[in-house]
């Protein structure tokens, strides 16, 4: 199957200047001799979750100050909704950030104010009436389920409630887009989970635009439809979560994958051998509807069989991801036959080694 990767210097596709919330293009940002942001060219479309994802140090968080207008590139184009901003003074950019929400690490809540009160406070800064901000606030927190707790104060709450409130609160003056700054990486795994259960319901009944910063792999994969790969500075891989999962063209990515994808048992790796005997132990990616199919076709191309050592078949944006590693004996030119097989049919081999007998 093929891979819908796109890469730095690649036209965007037509569909992607049509309805581009977020336009980079070609931005740079130095700090001294050293590049933070190294010629970024990314869109960000309209209605869809894009996750930005990087080691620390990678650039996450100079591309998000160039986006608010806290940091000035020294070259390049930075358009939201179609507006030039690098050259906009303070003042000009104020409407512009008003169509930017964030959400935060560590929820940035004001301890002194109520729930509802930090909800309303950028209506308040806007000039809205105190009824009407309180009505805002009351469907804000009614929308993040946090209804009861409008008159709670910020010690009062857990981690998850808080950044509800900070969820909440950044969709407050009704956002083109919503930055979210590494906003789960403060939560255990299940206050996450639900977290990221109301982003994705939010971007699905407001349309929302997010642009989700992380260095987490399972919350890109949990709720991106698009993922980018930002490493010094640069956008290395970008593509639909799924594909870039599937099939990561660059170490870095396939590094910052490794936690979450199906690895060698390590009794078997321990025994892998660079000795052409014995089994050869296969590594098998593919994507796509063969995926479940493949192994089944496989045991009638191979006289002598095979052994299937593990792995299985995972389900991101409904498209079907297989890993497998399985072991095939010396017989009949089984090694070569089954890599041929498993290519024709659009999957990705690697050998891994071999392992004298059976484990």
């Amino acid at each position: 199957m093929t891979s819908h990767h796109s890469f730095v210097g690649q036209p965007a596709d037509a569909e992607s200047g049509r309805d581009a919330v977020v336009r980079l293009s070609g931005v740079h940002r130095h700090f001294g001799q050293t590049p933070a942001i190294d010629g970024v060219s990314l869109t960000v479309r309209k209605g869809e979750i894009l996750g930005l994802i990087g080691r620390s140090g990678a650039g996450k968080s100079t591309l998000i100050r160039c986006l608010n207008g806290l940091e000035r590139p020294d070259r390049g184009s930075i358009q939201i909704e179609g507006r030039e901003i690098t050259g906009l003074s303070e003042e000009e950019l104020q409407p512009v950030r008003r169509r930017i929400g964030m959400i935060f690490q560590h929820f940035n809540l004001l301890s002194a104010k109520t729930v509802e009160e930090n909800v309303a406070l950028p209506l308040k800064i806007e000039g809205w009436t105190k009824e009407k901000r309180l009505a805002r606030a009351a469907e804000l927190l009614d929308l993040v389920g946090l209804s009861g707790k409008a008159k709670s104060y910020p010690k009062a709450l857990s981690g998850g409630q808080k950044q509800r409130v900070g969820i909440a609160r950044a969709l407050a003056a009704k956002p083109a887009l919503l930055l979210s700054d590494e906003a789960t990486s403060a939560l255990d795994p299940e206050t996450t989970a639900a977290i990221l259960d109301l982003l994705k319901d939010i971007n699905a009944k407001l349309g929302l635009t997010i642009l989700l910063i992380t260095h987490e792999m399972e919350v890109i994969r949990t709720i991106a439809d698009r993922v980018a790969v930002i490493d010094a500075g640069r956008i290395i891989e970008e593509g639909s979560v799924w594909s870039v999962f599937a099939n990561p063209h660059t170490e870095t990515t396939r590094s910052m994958l490794a936690g979450i994808r199906t690895k060698l048992p390590p009794h078997v790796a321990a025994r892998l051998e660079g000795e052409p005997k014995g089994e050869t132990i296969l590594g098998v990616d593919l994507s796509g509807p063969n995926a479940g199919y493949l192994l089944a076709g496989l045991s009638g191309e191979l006289s002598g069989g095979f052994r299937l050592i593990h792995g299985g078949i995972d389900h991101i944006q409904q498209q079907s991801v297989a890993r497998f590693f399985i072991g095939v004996p010396p017989l009949a030119e089984g090694p070569a036959r089954a890599i041929a097989y498993l290519e024709r049919h659009g999957a990705k081999v690697e050998v891994l080694g071999h392992v004298p007998g059976h484990d």
